[in-house]
This record gives C-alpha cells, structure tokens and sequence, in this order.
C-alpha cells in the first residue's frame, strides 16, 4: 500500500481540521455545560450539521454511497484520516453524521434493507433526522460471542414477538433514537451460527421499556448505553433485516469496517492526550527542571509517539485490506487493531493525566473523559480476548505442526 495520503485526502484533511478548530473546539465549554444542565441534544448541533452538510463533509464514511444519496462517497482508506481527526473531540462525529452506531446500521440498511425500509429508516438516517441503536449484547449471558444470546424472535402469523434483554446499547437514550436493530434467534434448531436474525424495531413499539442508561466507568453518557427489555413485543415479518437465519453474517459485516472507525477516533483521541502531554511538559516546573527534562517524562513521549504511530499504520493497513480483498479476508487485521488501538489509547491517556498530575483527573481536561472511555473500547465490538484468542486460532491454522517434520531453522541451530 502507499502511506501517503492523496491529494483528494489531504484536501478533506485540512476542511475537516479546519471545521473542528472553526466550529466545534470553540463550542466544546458550551457542550459540556448545556449536558451539564440537561439539555441534549445540545442547543447549536443542528447549526453544526447544516453547516457541515453544505460543505460537503457529510456521511463520509460510506464507499458505496449511491448518487442520488447525501453525502460524499470515500473508501475506509480515505475516511481513515478523518475519523481520527474527528476523535479529538468526543461528539464531533455526529456534526457530520459519522457517529457510532448510526454508521454501522446505516451500512447494514445500505446493504440488506428492502426498498420499503430504505425509505422508512434508510433515508432519514442519511439525512440525520433521527439515531438509531444496535442492539445484540445481553446482561445474562457472554454475549461478545453471539451464538449465546438467548433473545427470542417467534414467529406469529405475519408477526414477530420478541423476549428479550439487552444492555449496553449506545444511542438508545438519545431523543432522537427512533430505531432498533434487534438481534436475537429464529430458529433454536439451525447450526449454531445460523439461528439468529435480525429485525427493525420502532423505538415507540409497546414493549420496548427502556430500564436505565448504564454507567461506563462511573461517567453518564447523555446518547446512553442503556438497558432495554423488549417484552412481547410485535413488529410485522416486513420488519426482518436480510433473511432468517443471516443474523450472525449480517454483524460480522457491520462491524468490520465500524472497526477501522472506532480505532482511528481512538487514535484522534490518543493523539490530543500526547499534545497536551508535550505542552504540559514544557510549561511545568518541578525540581527545578521543565518536566520534559525529566527522564520518565521524556520516556512517556516518546513511547506515546511510537505506539501512535505504529497503531496508525496498522489501522490504515487494515482499511486498505477491506477496501482490496473484502473484510472477511481482512479479519485478522481487524481483531488485531481492534485488540492494540484502545490500549494504546488508555496507555497514552494515563501517561498524560500523570503528567498533568491531579489537574488530569479533573473535567478542567478531556483526559479522564478520553480515558473512560479508551477502557471501554477494549470492551465494544467484543472485548480483547476474544479477539486475541481468535488471532491466535488463525495463526495456529496457518502453521500446522507436523510431528517428526522439525522447522528446519531449529534443526540448523542444534
């Protein structure tokens, strides 16, 4: 692949930073404030989106984009760079409705939905009318590897009821939520990857109850990471996404390319913690030195700046690989990123909160925030692992040992 960047790229980098510095960074003491009192969606996103959507930095992320769909049509390997640019600032993706997890169910719809639920839930979502929640995981059950989840879709008539919990679904707090993609089984008796499906649920549908927005780390997310019980509740056999049965496929494809984006905000994230790091560092005085003088200091840059740089290199590797050879051919490349890039990203954080010294666990820095949520990375999109345990798999089958046939570099050194 070419490490370098096109020019089309660089181009959409530079109106992107320059949209963050011009708009969004100066709004930031407003944002915080505004959810602070209680008011979400805050009072100016609106202004921003309009204001981004004229620009043409407007769902970015899509590379089969249709041309008479908003929205500027980019590879993973071009929208890269933007995601992470976009990271340094927690909300910012929604400003240009690149946020998680309205693009991977926008990429879901855009793959599998009939016309009918295209123009019901597709088109809105392109529009940024309303957000939208994904909802597989499940309290009772280790629900990273999705044949356990034991949320039920019974056939009735030409209905589906559902019965089930789930939890830890982003978005379902936001006001404008109005959709849930709901996974659960079909079919108890089909091979084990075959039983689930997936189905469009309307927020308002009788039934849904939304219990709590779980805490992360302590720390309240206005959008949610709610608690929802879905107790007999009726959505018509329309509402099923792709076929019974294509549940397990449907979210291996979501969650490849959502991947590649929650790993370069990570590094956008992991990358502003590394500057503040540095000004703090020549700005501070202890023991009669700037504390980039001191050793320990100097160390926690320096590190900081490799592991971001080869976790970069290693996300854009990976978006290359699903834009040329698909993302199933990509899949150890994926879970290898999605292992390193949030450690990575804690790593960077609690360097910079220790040099920052109490003022960084403070809000009066993004960096306890960042960091929360850097932890709880290692958790979204299946937790390190299961991913670790899965590249290992791969390269166990790769490398077959052949009992009596001893690697012959072993022998040479004998």
């Amino acid at each position: 692949m070419d490490f370098a960047y096109s020019q089309k790229v660089e181009a959409l980098r530079k109106q992107v930073r320059v949209f963050m510095d011009t708009h969004i960074v100066p709004r930031i003491r407003q944002w915080h404030e505004e959810v602070n009192a209680g008011q979400y969606p805050v009072s100016f996103i609106e202004t921003l989106k309009e204001q981004a959507r004229e620009e043409g930095l407007w769902n970015l992320f899509l590379p089969h984009l249709r041309d008479d769909e908003p929205g500027t049509r980019l590879t993973n390997l071009e929208y890269a760079p933007l995601a992470e640019i976009m990271g340094r600032v927690s909300w910012a993706s929604e400003v240009f409705n690149c946020n998680a997890p309205d693009t991977g169910n926008m990429e879901l719809l855009h793959m599998f939905a009939t016309p009918g639920q295209r123009e019901q839930w597709l088109k809105p979502l392109l529009d940024g009318k309303i957000r939208s929640a994904f909802a597989m995981t499940e309290p009772a059950v280790a629900s990273s590897d999705a044949t356990n989840i034991t949320t039920s879709i019974r056939r009735d008539g030409d209905d589906y009821v559902i019965e089930g919990r789930k939890w830890f679904i982003t978005n379902a707090a936001h006001p404008n939520c109005e959709l849930f993609i709901v996974m659960g089984k079909t079919d108890l008796d089909a091979p084990s990857h075959r039983q689930q499906s997936m189905v469009l649920v309307p927020r308002n549908t009788p039934g849904v109850k939304v219990i709590r927005n779980v805490k992360v780390v302590n720390h309240v997310a206005p959008e949610g990471h709610c608690e929802i019980e879905f107790k007999g509740v009726r959505v018509p056999r329309s509402n099923l996404l792709g076929e019974e049965g294509a549940g397990f496929a449907l979210a291996q494809a979501r969650l490849g390319p959502g991947r590649i984006h929650h790993c370069m905000r990570s590094i956008g994230a992991a990358e502003l913690a590394l500057e503040l790091m540095v000004e703090r560092s020549q700005a501070r005085t202890a023991f009669g030195k700037k504390l980039h003088e001191l050793g320990s200091v100097a160390q926690s840059i320096a590190k900081s700046r490799i592991e971001i740089d080869q976790a970069r290199l290693f996300v854009l590797k990976a978006a290359w690989m699903i834009d040329n050879v698909g993302a199933k051919e990509a899949r150890k490349e994926i879970a290898m990123i999605k292992a390193l890039v949030p450690s990575v990203h804690t790593a960077v954080c609690e360097r910079a909160i220790q040099v920052f010294g109490a003022m960084g666990l403070s809000p009066d820095t993004p960096l306890a925030d960042s960091w929360t949520w850097g932890r709880a990375l290692r958790f979204a999109d299946g937790p390190d692992e299961v991913h670790l345990q899965s590249i290992a798999r791969m390269e166990i089958k790769a490398r077959q040992y052949e009992p009596g046939k001893e690697n012959p570099y072993l022998l040479a050194s004998m």
